[in-house]
């Protein structure tokens, strides 16, 4: 079997112990994905696994074995960039450009998971098919990623700039 990633079929490793972070990053030199916590708590290496946002560092690449793989090189490219990373730009959603890769990754999920309703813990109705993305929403579902800087309030403006044109 092959690991898809970012369009181009990889062979898993051969040692089942790698996470897909180190293959990513060490073995295909794809060095946006980025090496936070390595623990799974700062959000800082967050991928997109058949569309679901997933932490690299906690999976292992044989995991993604016979999936699609998303990395932030893989959403759009400086000629064309995806509408997130745009929006970040123009929102000022990234200081040290450290957490960015894994910010806008998680959001391409979670904007897709609202958009299909699931419901997040402040969501208020539970019924709902299709969930507003309130300031609050946004900063519940993007509370996994975190930004040292402090560039929450510009990376949660670009997030509900994009929920919108979706929307419209």
């Amino acid at each position: 079997m092959t690991i898809r990633i970012n369009n181009n079929d990889v062979a898993p490793p051969d040692d089942a112990r790698v996470s897909l972070l180190d293959l990513l990053r060490e073995h295909l030199h794809l060095t946006g994905t980025k090496v936070g916590c390595n623990q799974g708590a700062c959000g800082a290496c967050t991928v997109l696994l058949d569309g679901d946002r997933v932490l690299s560092c906690l999976t292992l690449a044989v995991q993604a074995d016979g999936h699609q793989v998303t990395t932030i090189e893989g959403l759009g490219s400086p000629e064309e960039p995806h509408p997130l990373q745009a929006a970040f730009i123009e929102h000022d959603g990234f200081q040290c450009g450290y957490c960015t890769p894994g910010q806008i990754c998680a959001a391409v999920a979670m904007l897709r998971e609202a958009a299909s309703g699931m419901p997040s813990y402040v969501t208020v109705d539970l019924a709902t098919e299709k969930t507003f993305l309130s300031l609050e929403e946004i900063r519940e579902r993007m509370s996994g990623n975190l930004c040292r800087c402090g560039a929450h309030n510009g990376i949660v403006k670009a997030i509900q700039q994009v929920a919108k044109e979706q929307a419209a």
